[in-house]
């Protein structure tokens, strides 16, 4: 697929417009989209407003829908706050750094212990990268699961994720055995507007 040239990318708004128009085709350049994630540059006073944080757990905060291709959304994390270790529902994850710093951590896939599930299975460490301001990491499940942290116990982080396609659960895994469990994932707020969260799970129960 051919790469096109990068477009003047200077607002949020921008971001957006142009992730409409390459996920309009049918075919879709990964690396096309990482370069236009890492060009642009972070505005506090264009993403404040979807920052939602909370004392006790990171929020996922939707941005953008991509008209069912992708999501857009902003991740707040308060001092200390982590993700589990968890998969992507083979979907590609971009990840950018908005404020403060984040660490990645990457782990190997576990082996599988469902016959012998009283045998603990250690999860594999493979890597941890520091995510700083502006910069970008690209992870899917071919890559391997990873974890995110807010290691700072003085400073919030925010960060820009990209998910394609979207997705509404996924598998998390504990690090001592590598068993998985699966999880929904729901969005703290909505175009800057909190979510019922306990309504929209009890409406969508079976």
């Amino acid at each position: 697929m051919e790469f096109r040239k990068l477009p003047n990318v200077a607002t949020l708004t921008d971001l957006v417009a142009e992730l409409h128009e390459v996920f309009s085709e049918d075919r879709v350049n990964i690396e096309y989209v990482d370069a236009l994630m890492r060009s642009y540059k972070s505005n506090s006073s264009e993403w404040k407003m979807y920052a939602k944080f909370d004392p006790f757990k990171y929020t996922r905060n939707l941005v953008d829908e991509g008209n069912g291709k992708f999501n857009l959304m902003i991740l707040a994390w308060g001092e200390g706050h982590a993700s589990s270790i968890h998969d992507h529902s083979n979907s590609h994850c971009f990840m950018k750094m908005l404020h403060g710093e984040l660490v990645e951590s990457r782990f190997a896939w576990p082996t599988d212990t469902e016959e012998e599930e009283d045998i603990p299975t250690h999860m594999v460490q493979t890597g941890e990268t520091r995510i700083q301001l502006n910069d970008v990491c690209y992870i899917n499940d071919v890559l391997g699961l990873h974890r995110v942290e807010n290691r700072s116990h003085t400073e919030t982080a925010v960060s820009l994720h990209l998910y394609c396609p979207p997705f509404d659960k996924c598998q998390m895994f504990d690090q001592r055995t590598g068993r998985k469990t699966g999880c929904p994932v729901t969005f703290w707020s909505k175009y800057g507007d909190k979510v019922d969260n306990v309504k929209t799970l009890l409406q969508n129960r079976v």
